[in-house]
């Protein structure tokens, strides 16, 4: 048996490992370096563009459930995550080098997976997992519009990231919100005044051409902070500079606004600012960002971009196991699907190379339940729905409890404990 992974990002490498580690023989196709796309900067593979956040570890959060899911069902790149894990509070983030690397050379040294660095211009011989990603080459988007349709889209943005010995350290302080970590992000407060002077000069910044560039396109998870300040004042306040929960040791006080950066890598060398999702020119985001006091001298190493992403309309062409209705040999995985997300579009690859795998044995499919995060996801995107949109993990995907709680708090623990129960009950079953 073997099967070919068109796409050498998080969900094709995942889907990759899955599938080799049971076996089978993969052809793994990765266009890079012959073909590189505007975001990416790499030659490796599972390479992370955006934030190098997987988001909370808390399983009481959507997306920290997720994760332990993952986790307990032998999820290989949630446990490369974890090796390269740096410090950021709750959150699990990492080293986005060292993860690549690591993956990278998981895959590179698997006696059953053969690398083919090509554009693919096709489909190959047998089974196929498409797992090109968001930003799929324009000869593959071809291929894909003859057996999908019309694609559809929406755009996306990534923050800049700046050196750390160019901030002004004198006018911030290390502290996590509401103390919850070991001082793993550095806070940059603003005053009043301060705040609003650079949100007047946000809201007027030029922003940057982007072909196709569409404002109702713009996915509300990775909203650039322009068009958030746009809304008003008080958006970005209560959004990504949001003081709740820090007090500025130098006043003893909560600061009107404060700007986070977390670490890049585990060196400690490199920090993104959270949020600061943008489109804004390079020149501007240099005279515009460095109006934080803290950032007055910031060394932009990377700045923000904004891509155009691409989807299929998977909840009309993809059965329960992620296969195309219409030819049961081509499987699809990742954000491709309309998973949004690192971690769901590495959940994606799990299903979808535990189901395809299962079906060239003819063993029954996979269901992966219907109180768990990855189950509901999955169902999402593989059930008809005229207004099929990109979705990621949310407690909203799952059923009501049986009972009706009123603590919040309460309310997540009961849905992870559900979750879990669920899980154990499937590794079981089918012995993952």
């Amino acid at each position: 048996m073997k099967v070919t992974v068109i796409g050498g990002g998080l969900a094709g490498c995942e889907a990759a490992l899955q599938l080799a580690n049971s076996g089978v023989k993969v052809w793994l196709v990765e266009c890079k370096p012959i073909v590189m796309s505007p975001a990416h900067q790499s030659e490796n593979l599972a390479e992370i563009v955006c934030s190098n956040s997987f988001k909370s570890n808390d399983i009481n959060t959507a997306s920290g459930l997720l994760k332990e899911e993952l986790r307990r069902l032998d999820c290989k790149l949630i446990a490369v995550a974890d090796s390269c894990a740096v410090n950021a509070g709750g959150a699990l983030a990492v080293d986005r080098e060292k993860f690549s690397q690591a993956v990278t050379k998981l895959i590179s040294s698997h006696p059953n997976i053969t690398i083919k660095q090509e554009e693919a211009e096709g489909f190959y011989e047998g089974v196929n997992i498409v797992a090109t990603g968001p930003l799929t080459s324009d000869k593959f988007l071809k291929v894909l519009k003859k057996h999908s349709g019309d694609l559809l889209y929406f755009f996306d943005a990534a923050a800049p990231i700046i050196a750390a010995d160019s901030i002004d350290i004198e006018k911030a302080f290390i502290s996590d919100r509401y103390q919850k970590g070991t001082g793993d992000y550095i806070n940059c407060p603003l005053s009043e005044e301060e705040f609003f002077a650079f949100w007047q000069q946000l809201i007027n910044a030029k922003t940057a051409v982007v072909k196709d560039f569409e404002k109702n396109a713009i996915f509300e998870g990775c909203m650039p902070i322009e068009v958030m300040a746009s809304r008003g004042k008080d958006t970005i306040r209560f959004g990504p500079l949001k003081p709740v929960g820090l007090i500025d040791p130098k006043t003893g006080k909560r600061p009107y606004a404060v700007v986070q950066l977390r670490k890049e890598n585990a060196k400690g060398d490199m920090y993104n600012l959270v949020g600061f999702q943008t489109h804004l020119t390079f020149g501007e985001q240099q005279r515009v960002f460095r109006l934080i006091p803290a950032l007055k001298d910031a060394e932009f190493l990377r700045y923000g971009v904004m891509h155009k992403n691409i989807f299929i309309n998977s909840a009309n062409l993809l059965d329960n196991a992620f296969a195309l209705k219409s030819d049961k040999n081509i499987y699809f995985a990742g954000q491709i699907t309309g998973v949004e997300g690192y971690v769901e579009s590495i959940a994606s690859g799990l299903v979808t190379a535990l189901n395809c795998f299962r079906r060239q044995k003819n063993l029954t499919d996979v269901h992966l339940g219907d109180n768990t995060i990855i189950g509901c996801l999955s169902r999402y995107i593989t059930t008809p729905n005229e207004y099929f949109q990109p979705m990621n993990a949310n407690f909203g995907l799952l059923p009501p409890l049986t009972e009706n709680i009123r603590d919040k708090k309460q309310k997540k623990e009961m849905y992870a404990n559900r979750s879990l129960k669920e899980i154990e009950e499937i590794i079981e079953n089918i012995g993952v």
